[in-house]
């Protein structure tokens, strides 16, 4: 039998996150990203289909290397406009007991001290469920409205988020102590100061020498997500990351990151299990097999392959526009996700060339990941399947039309794989970290992040 599936839902604050084109769609309701209600429906939504949580992806810059310009994603609503991700998790907090909140934020662009201290406030008033995607950025745009030429180099940019999570493991655990709050009204001490601690950073990038502003939250530090599937990206993701996001078409290629990504956790002195493995996936689903493929007969009518040339370009860091729909993607080398060329320069499903019609096509539905169309039991099959082949522990599911897509799921998907019994029926009780690991609220002794306690430094 199949183990556990874990579903985490892929969203963000903007009106075409990954599907392109389908904001038009009449069933489509990411119009309402400005709605708090927007936010706290879909919150509630997730909670009653026990997921894990939900993941909010960000950009800081518009996609604008297909074509050289950023007006394809401008006329596309290509993650643009887009508004912050961090401000909607306190009202979803707010409707919710168990749902987790993945954020995404950069370690480019703003300085780890004051990005501590927000962080420790979402985990504070999420009584410790929330989670941190780390991203070393990859728009070229986002660099130069910064005050910058362009990017780092891929791997320089990770060289500096190494130093970026330091700095906030130092602040996290190493500051105070958990007992520093006395909160003694009749000495008049609410911190007592022996107990709190510089942290005296000084590296390559960063000069930190004080403490950490805010008191401990309960988890200290938020779980640590990561996306990245290069290398480099593997190296950081096993040394820091609780929880890693992938995307690939086929089961053969995700089945090959899993493994890499397990083989480099236990060569960092890590359990192979300690992070869960989420792949992207976009589910398609109604009550029968064939109103499932009407739907995605109907959804297909709106699709724009402008819009998924423009985020594959980003994505890629390679000017799409400037290749034949016809022609393979070849060897190309990408200063943005490199992950996503790789992926695109392996085999598709039909065991031939990805072109970059095909991209333009399959990606215009569910972005990088692949698709399920089908009843629920028939996407329950196939969950199980890749599960089962890949060894991944769940998928971070994207949406064609929200909320709509995510209802399905909850309908149609969850009470098939409840009834098979490899899909919780309750929450674990516990912060975020407890839920996913099961082993306490605080960062595990062999995570890179335990040697800054406070207690052993």
């Amino acid at each position: 039998m199949s183990r556990q599936i874990r579903f985490n839902a892929f969203d963000m604050n903007c009106v075409a996150h990954q599907s392109s084109g389908l904001w038009r769609h009449p069933q489509d309701q990411a119009y309402r990203y400005k709605e708090i209600g927007y936010w706290t429906e879909l919150a509630k939504l997730l909670e009653r289909g026990r997921f894990d949580g939900i993941f909010i992806a960000d950009v800081l810059g518009t996609y604008d290397v297909y074509g050289g310009t950023n007006e394809a994603a401008i006329r596309n609503g290509a993650q643009v406009p887009v508004a912050d991700p961090l401000l909607v998790i306190p009202p979803m907090a707010y409707v919710t007991e168990n749902l987790g909140f993945g954020v995404t934020a950069g370690t480019a662009y703003e300085h780890p001290y004051p990005f501590a201290r927000r962080m420790s406030t979402l985990d504070h008033l999420t009584n410790g469920r929330v989670g941190w995607n780390v991203v070393t950025g990859y728009l070229p745009s986002a660099a130069r409205n910064m005050g910058a030429d362009d990017q780092l180099e891929h791997d320089d940019r990770y060289d500096h988020a190494d130093e970026y999570l330091e700095v906030l493991y130092k602040l996290w655990e190493g500051s105070w102590e958990d007992d520093a709050v006395v909160r003694d009204t009749e000495k008049g001490v609410f911190t007592d100061p022996a107990k709190v601690h510089e942290i005296g950073h000084e590296g390559r990038f960063f000069k930190v020498p004080g403490i950490h502003i805010s008191e401990p939250s309960p988890q200290r530090t938020p779980v640590i997500y990561q996306a990245g599937a290069s290398s480099r990206g593997v190296k950081f993701a096993a040394e820091n990351a609780e929880a890693i996001f992938i995307a690939g078409s086929t089961k053969e290629v995700v089945a090959g990151v899993v493994t890499k990504l397990r083989d480099a956790l236990e060569a960092a002195g890590r359990d192979r299990y300690a992070a869960k493995i989420y792949t992207l996936l976009t589910v398609i689903t109604d009550e029968t097999p064939e109103k499932a493929q009407a739907k995605f007969a109907d959804y297909r009518r709106y699709v724009s392959e402008e819009g998924a040339l423009t985020f594959m370009s980003g994505w890629m860091g390679v000017d799409l526009s400037t290749y034949g729909l016809d022609e393979p993607i070849g060897n190309v080398k990408s200063n943005a996700i490199q992950s996503t060329v790789a992926n695109f320069q392996a085999k598709n499903s039909e065991g031939r060339e990805w072109t970059v019609g095909d991209i333009a096509r399959e990606g215009a539905i569910g972005g990088l990941g692949p698709y399920f169309v089908g009843s629920g039991e028939q996407v329950a099959d196939e969950l199980q399947a890749w599960v089962d082949e890949t060894d991944v522990d769940g998928f971070n599911l994207a949406y064609v039309v929200t909320p709509g897509t995510f209802e399905d799921i909850v309908e149609y998907v969850v009470p098939v794989l409840q009834a098979r019994g490899v899909y919780p029926t309750e929450y674990e009780p516990g912060t975020l970290r407890q839920k996913l690991h099961g082993k306490g609220d605080r960062l595990p002794a062999e995570h890179r992040g335990a040697q800054y306690k406070v207690s052993t430094r």
